[in-house]
């Protein structure tokens, strides 16, 4: 039986494109939704095959009505995981409880640390010695939900913050696969206590992925 995975995006669709490239079964794409006309991530989806659709934030009157209507379109796919691949949104409390424990979100950072936006310049500024992504479950907390898995680059000397985005970009089209591939198999939910991977609880600071093989790619 396959897990039906819809995909939000913003803008290019590199990580939806790791997806698309990585994933086997029983993870299936089965829808891509964007909020952007312009997102090129909408013709990754076409050349693929997958079903895809904009649904632009700009024609809503509040955050309210679009998430709304957002979670009508997320529904007509029938998904079994909501997957946020570079969707520049903030969403409400009301979406986000609503595929509590069906969503997953990727940030550039090692969290907890640098929450938010311009998470590269502000590792360069606070002189951190790496850097990375992370997977976690979404929650009403921005950034704050249960940290699934981490990916780790070293900062050069002289990176700027586009050297060292580029670096931890391919780093997510590594960690994103992997995450989905484990929720897809079973293997991955969120308890009551935090996120599990194969019953175990996964501590506060995530995996390495460093530690587990990787997807069909390698």
């Amino acid at each position: 039986m396959s897990c039906r995975v819809v995909v939000l995006i913003s803008g290019s669709g590199s990580n939806l494109q790791a997806l698309i490239e990585q994933l086997d079964s029983p993870a299936e794409i089965v829808g891509v939704i964007a909020n952007r006309p312009q997102a090129y991530g909408l013709q990754r989806a076409t050349v693929a095959g997958i079903a895809n659709e904009c649904l632009d934030h700009q024609g809503f009157s509040s955050r309210e009505a679009f998430d709304q209507a957002l979670a009508e379109r997320i529904d007509s796919y029938q998904p079994d995981l909501v997957v946020l691949a570079g969707f520049m949104r903030i969403l409400t409390p009301e979406l986000v409880r609503r595929y509590h424990g069906r969503m997953l979100n990727i940030h550039p950072s090692l969290l907890p640390k640098y929450k938010g936006l311009h998470t590269h310049q502000r590792a360069l500024d606070a002189g951190d010695a790496e850097h990375g992504a992370t997977i976690h479950f979404v929650t009403e907390e921005l950034d704050g939900g249960p940290l699934v898995v981490q990916g780790r680059v070293k900062v050069i000397a002289d990176d700027s913050a586009e050297t060292l985005a580029a670096r931890v970009q391919l780093i997510e089209h590594r960690l994103y696969p992997l995450a989905v591939s484990w929720f897809a198999q079973g293997r991955l939910r969120l308890a009551s206590q935090g996120a599990e991977l194969d019953g175990e609880l996964i501590a506060s600071g995530g995996l390495r992925m460093e530690d587990y093989p990787q997807t069909s790619e390698a």
